[in-house]
């Protein structure tokens, strides 16, 4: 048993779980840069249906989507260096937070290149022929005419990731990495007041949580901030067209553990 609730402690550990939050947003940071770079070069053999490539690509989405993040990590942390002493490579002494950013970033890309495909093939086919029409390169219609569309279909997705993200670093304390995780159970176990911990870290997520919300819907206007008005009637069928598109990639994100169809 614990001690008796004390609301005190809840205030009295806020100092000390932020200051471990640099660390919970070094690992987010770290997980985007690579899930984004792992999620284009995993998205462009989907898009342009590669032989092998595409077939490759879906097992390692597959594998991602369908299999825990907690296990994950282990078969990383603990498979990965194995598996390199046969070819004579030993990253045994590498530091532990270099795993835990490797594994998230690769968890992510498998969902970020499904978050790329889809918003890239949601922009009209006929807007990219009438570039070619307008004597526009491959690359200028990607850049002018698609990547912008894409964009801003794929920010609310991309928020929804952002936010499981963080929340999905609360399982690195698991491999030894003192986060904010890492930090309420310590102080719980040397304080005995767990509820407490768990309240202010709670009380912590959220408030970064909401924050990452509102500046990336920030960055979803800006990126919708040159589109005409439509007609009401236009405008309705875009909204339902839009919030339809939504629905099914952020069932991506929200079914996250379930295997590729």
């Amino acid at each position: 048993m614990g001690a008796p609730f004390d609301y005190t402690y809840i205030f009295s550990y806020f100092p000390k779980l932020l200051s471990t939050l640099g660390i919970t947003l070094l690992i987010v940071a770290g997980s985007l840069l690579v899930g984004i770079l792992v999620g284009f070069l995993i998205a462009l053999p989907r898009l342009y249906r590669i032989p092998v490539l595409n077939q490759l690509a879906r097992v390692y989405v597959s594998f991602f989507r369908g299999t825990p993040i907690l296990i994950q990590l282990f078969l990383f942390y603990y498979g990965l260096p194995e598996m390199l002493k046969l070819v004579h490579i030993d990253i045994s002494k590498a530091p532990v937070l270099v795993f835990v950013i490797l594994t998230y970033g690769l968890h992510t890309g498998a969902f970020m290149s499904e978050t790329i495909r889809a918003s890239v093939s949601a922009v009209d086919r006929g807007q990219v022929e009438a570039a070619y029409a307008m004597g526009m390169k491959g690359t200028q219609a990607f850049t002018r005419i698609v990547l912008p569309q894409a964009l801003a279909i794929a920010v609310p997705v991309f928020s929804n990731l952002v936010i499981a993200l963080l929340k999905d670093t609360s399982l690195a304390f698991t491999l030894g990495v003192m986060e904010m995780t890492g930090k309420a159970e310590t102080l719980g176990a040397l304080t005995q007041h767990f509820i407490e911990a768990y309240i202010a870290l709670a009380l912590i997520y959220l408030a970064v949580s909401f924050t990452l919300e509102k500046l990336l819907l920030k960055a979803e206007r800006r990126l919708l901030r040159h589109e005409q008005p439509a007609p009401s009637g236009e405008r309705r069928f875009r909204l339902q067209r839009k919030r339809g598109f939504r629905r099914l990639v952020a069932g991506m994100d929200s079914g996250k553990g379930g295997a590729e169809a």
